[in-house]
């Protein structure tokens, strides 16, 4: 049984990871009104570019002399994943939700016989992955010092993967994120960015019909580049509101857990200075008595 100076000390120290837990849990609540905005904000522009990109694609007469980003190489053997994670824990299930989404997708590509090539975006990831896959990770991006996902970020991930992509390194990129819907759920979800993949109904397609000028080709080679730095983009956006709201929720379950604690060691503690106290009355009256 903990002694009365061990019970003290645990008190003490479960109170103060209560308070940071507390700070933590107000810090997440701050950010994540911006994060939630930005990323709701952002979803109708790379819906919408999606739709200008499916309508251009569809006025091309010549199918295989179209962009390679729209078309793809053609085949579908080496595959890229882009696993988009946190820098930072502390946030519940949020990088484990994503990791457990990538690897069910990297299990299906194994029983298929296909290659797989990974790329992190988030030290967390890399973390999780490379003790099972570190032989297929080719490469490893971190963004700590940056406060706020931002556009220059999204497009030093694309350069990168448009790189690898005009080299031949893969055939099929796909990226890996969380969907933020409220505080509690975050969604993940796999995105296929290379080559191209556009979900519109049959009603938005009748309905938005475009002249262009200059020619499809032309339009699609400058936009398709600009389309994956907004994919990714909206892919941070989702994860930095994800992350917040996770953090949020895991802190406040942490802050309610530490005050539960503190009740439970509080009680064990006047219980076992009651004990002691009783004992100590007990001793003085039995040696008043043998007098």
């Amino acid at each position: 049984m903990a002694s009365l100076d061990d019970l003290k000390k645990r008190i003490v120290s479960v109170k103060s990871t209560q308070k940071i837990t507390k700070a933590m849990k107000m810090v997440a609540a701050a950010k994540l009104k911006r994060a939630q905005d930005s990323a709701e904000k952002g979803r109708p522009y790379s819906e919408k570019m999606n739709n200008i990109i499916l309508n251009l694609s569809e006025g091309i007469s010549d199918k295989e002399n179209a962009p390679k980003l729209l078309s793809g190489t053609g085949k579908d053997q080496i595959h890229l994943c882009v696993v988009m994670t946190s820098d930072r824990g502390l946030c519940g299930g949020f990088n484990s939700n994503i990791i457990k989404k990538a690897k069910s997708y990297f299990s299906k590509l194994s029983s298929q016989s296909k290659e797989l090539k990974i790329m992190t975006v988030g030290s967390k990831g890399n973390d999780q992955l490379k003790r099972v896959f570190g032989n297929k990770i080719i490469e490893n991006i971190s963004f700590k010092n940056s406060k706020n996902a931002n556009f220059f970020d999204a497009e030093k991930v694309s350069k990168i993967i448009i790189e690898k992509f005009q080299k031949e390194e893969f055939d099929i990129c796909t990226i890996f994120f969380n969907q933020f819907k409220n505080v509690i759920t975050q969604i993940p979800q796999a995105q296929q960015i290379i080559p191209l993949k556009t979900q519109t109904d049959d009603k938005e397609k009748s309905e938005d019909n475009y002249e262009f000028e200059p020619d499809e080709d032309e339009i699609l080679t400058n936009l398709l580049p600009k389309n994956i730095s907004t994919q990714i983009f909206k892919a941070m956006l989702e994860n930095s509101a994800s992350e917040q709201g996770a953090r949020m929720s895991a802190m406040d379950n942490a802050t309610r857990n530490a005050g539960e604690m503190v009740d439970k060691l509080t009680i064990e503690y006047n219980r076992s200075r009651q004990a002691a106290i009783t004992k100590e009355l007990i001793e003085i009256i039995s040696g008043a008595e043998s007098l």
